[in-house]
């Protein structure tokens, strides 16, 4: 990765340190280290957690309602095989876009699975087990109203953090789901780069057209985070002029974690990309993705969940991380706190 990414890595120390600012905590799918993800309960207990986003992957229905599901298919978290069986595509995935609302309001959703030998296998065993309790997709509206209630009798202020998912997709299905997104916020409230949210697409194009002419026409403006993964399209933001092109129409990046510390490092030599530095220098905040506590996860260069946050958060220097475990991570930076010198 390290050739291909902008320069030379950096090797560090673990005495070295970063400038300490305010970090922020962003439930990805809602506390879905407990819960099945992006569930109502999972966004009601990483709120109670602490979190100070909660994270809205968003596609499109039949009937142009927009919903919190990771996946604009529907096999992989539901029992949609079972009560639609004969509605699979030629690909044999099931497609959000071909139910209607109330349709896939009466599929149960249960923690994410892959199938083998004709039987679900959970993809983390360890979490909420498969088939127990009972639990429905929701609209994004359901879950702005869920936060903004929350909000209210418990006075906070925990922001959103919508992803429109494939928008090209959509729009090969006659959908334009980032206009129908905007709409739904802006009637919400969510109109100013200072309302608790960011916006979030992994599509360049989109997400430029979205800053160029969505929020102008909208009479919006919105903090934008450009996702990133470790792909040939991805290449040319990764260099400095990339980075300054990107924070033309971006605030922030989400790029994989190992898009910032090479996974070969080592606890004692831990190889930071230049990513970091190209990405803060244009100004844009990093929000990397995605934290979890299980041990056959988390990279060799850290020794525990605790340890992979206090490199990322204080020696490489984000600004905030996606994680399953909200509770954790609050905690963590709880603690930092305390131990934080004081003037």
């Amino acid at each position: 990765m390290s050739n291909l990414l902008i320069g030379p890595t950096l090797s560090y120390g673990k005495e070295t340190m970063v400038k300490q600012h305010k970090k922020i905590v962003i439930a990805h799918r809602g506390a879905s280290g407990y819960l099945p993800e992006h569930t109502l309960a999972a966004k009601a207990m990483a709120y109670a957690m602490g979190a100070d986003y909660l994270e809205q992957d968003l596609v499109m229905t039949r009937d142009k309602k927009i919903i919190v599901l990771h996946d604009h298919h529907l096999d992989a978290v539901t029992n949609v095989k079972d009560i639609f069986p004969n509605r699979r595509r030629k690909d044999g995935r099931y497609y959000v876009i071909d139910f209607t609302l109330a349709e896939i309001q009466t599929l149960s959703v249960s923690e994410r699975f892959h199938w083998k030998d004709g039987k679900k296998i959970a993809v983390f065993p360890d979490r909420f087990p498969l088939g127990k309790s009972n639990f429905k997709i929701h609209t994004f509206e359901d879950e702005i109203e869920l936060v903004q209630g929350l909000n209210i009798s418990t006075g906070r202020n925990v922001g959103i953090y919508p992803e429109i998912k494939s928008p090209a997709f959509h729009k090969s299905e006659g959908q334009d789901i980032s206009r129908a997104v905007l709409k739904v916020l802006k009637a919400y409230g969510y109109s100013r780069k200072s309302d608790r949210v960011y916006l979030q697409c992994f599509d360049p194009v989109e997400l430029k057209h979205i800053h160029d002419d969505l929020l102008p026409e909208m009479g919006m403006e919105l903090k934008l985070v450009q996702l990133l993964e470790y792909t040939k399209e991805y290449m040319p933001f990764l260099s400095q002029k990339g980075m300054k092109d990107l924070a033309k129409f971006a605030d922030g990046i989400g790029p994989d974690k190992d898009m910032l510390v090479l996974t070969q490092s080592s606890p004692d030599a831990l190889q930071i990309t230049p990513l970091v530095k190209a990405a803060h220098d244009a100004g844009l905040e990093i929000h990397p993705y995605t934290f979890r506590r299980e041990k056959e996860i988390i990279p060799a260069y850290a020794k525990s969940y605790e340890d992979l946050l206090d490199i990322f958060f204080f020696q490489v220097g984000v600004d905030g991380v996606f994680t399953d475990f909200t509770d954790l991570t609050v905690n963590f930076l709880k603690e930092k706190n305390k131990d934080a010198p004081t003037k």
